[in-house]
């Protein structure tokens, strides 16, 4: 369908083309020079010390949990309310994930309160989402994990120049991981990075990446090495060059690109105020990546009709998310869940269109949009 607004698009120039040509023309694609600069650009940016390029964030979740040796027989608390990565990373290790609250309509991150709730012997690790590219509470979370003696996986995916307090997320917990994928502020296709200031994990995320290894094939292209031991049960997580030049070109336009989402948020917010919508975020700590836009819908608004209306006005929505511990799968294996909370906002979400290419035309269609389907599929019966 060919929407007269997308939901989300790419920032793509020449600058993205040369680099992609250069490579190319270099003839050494896989993972090199260009990945261990792009490595380095992130660690400054991030202000972590060490940062490792992957292939997706999935593969970095799973390796964030592999490396904090999480495995059969433990717990790791998680939001519902997130991709089902977040949670599918911890099953693949053999452990399980425990759904927790969000905060409330005004603030869809992690409750830190349900998340002590949740606590037991079997506790592992506390898994948090960066929802939307708005900061969690990691002040109270940081201090949950301290008292019981807890990892912290942050799940970034969102959070690309998200900061607290000035300190950018990924550098709160143990471990950071971000995602590259195509709607990401940070877009590159496919792709990933783990951050970590802690040097023993670190030291993992070199092997595990890549089959175990002890050194890689750039390396003994270099001279470096001739030939390699295999220390530990690795993966083929490594990034290729292709997709850290394009990174390289994507980061040095973040800034920018998310002064920009934060204007059309903004916008939004100003424009839609007094038609009923609850806008989540809207007073929120710290510095929002402003990755995506979501709203939630008046009680008497019927979400699939609203986004009918949307579709034939060609404004493309989407939904963020339906909660991971309802789909079959997980109903399936852990039969007993409820988060009303959580269940009661993703039943109400919907998210509209948010990419720095957006212009004022844009935007008054998205607006104009919204209000006609809002009157369109208000539930008379309620009224």
């Amino acid at each position: 369908m060919k929407w007269r607004v997308p939901l989300s698009d790419v920032d793509f120039d020449q600058s993205e083309e040369q680099a992609v040509i250069n490579v190319i023309q270099s003839k050494w694609l896989t993972m090199g020079e260009r990945t261990q600069e792009f490595e380095e650009k992130f660690s400054q940016f991030t202000g972590v010390r060490y940062a490792f390029a992957v292939s997706n964030a999935t593969v970095a979740l799973h390796a964030a949990c592999v490396s904090l040796g999480i495995g059969p027989g433990d717990e790791v608390i998680v939001p519902s309310l997130t991709f089902v990565a977040t949670s599918n990373s911890i099953l693949y290790t053999g452990a399980d994930p425990v759904f927790a609250e969000v905060i409330g309509h005004h603030d869809l991150n992690v409750a830190p309160e349900d998340i002590e709730k949740r606590i037991t012997t079997k506790t592992k690790a506390i898994s948090v989402v960066h929802f939307a590219g708005y900061p969690c509470q990691m002040e109270k979370i940081t201090q949950i994990a301290q008292k019981h003696n807890l990892a912290i996986i942050e799940d970034c995916a969102h959070g690309v120049g998200t900061y607290l307090h000035g300190k950018h997320v990924g550098g709160f917990g143990d471990v950071g991981c971000f995602s590259f994928f195509s709607n990401k502020n940070l877009s590159i296709g496919e792709g990933g990075m783990i951050v970590t200031n802690r040097e023993d994990l670190a030291e993992k995320f070199r092997w595990l990446r890549s089959h175990g290894m002890t050194s890689l094939t750039w390396d003994r292209h270099k001279g470096h090495a001739y030939s390699y031991d295999v220390i530990g049960l690795g993966y083929n997580y490594r990034m290729d060059e292709l997709r850290s030049a394009l990174g390289i070109s994507q980061l040095a336009k973040l800034v920018k690109n998310n002064q920009r989402r934060q204007e059309i948020t903004e916008q939004y917010w100003r424009d839609l105020s007094g038609i009923g919508l609850t806008f989540p975020f809207q007073i929120a700590a710290g510095q929002s990546a402003y990755h995506i836009l979501p709203i939630l819908l008046p009680e008497n608004v019927d979400r699939k009709t609203f986004i009918d209306s949307m579709r034939s006005q060609e404004v493309q929505t989407s939904i963020h998310y339906p909660p991971i511990h309802k789909f079959s799968f997980y109903q399936e294996k852990y039969p007993h869940i409820s988060l009303p909370l959580t269940e009661e906002i993703a039943a109400r979400e919907v998210t509209l269109p948010l990419y720095p290419g957006m212009t004022s035309s844009h935007i008054q269609i998205v607006v104009d949009a919204v209000k006609f389907s809002i009157s369109q599929a208000v539930d008379r019966k309620i009224l």
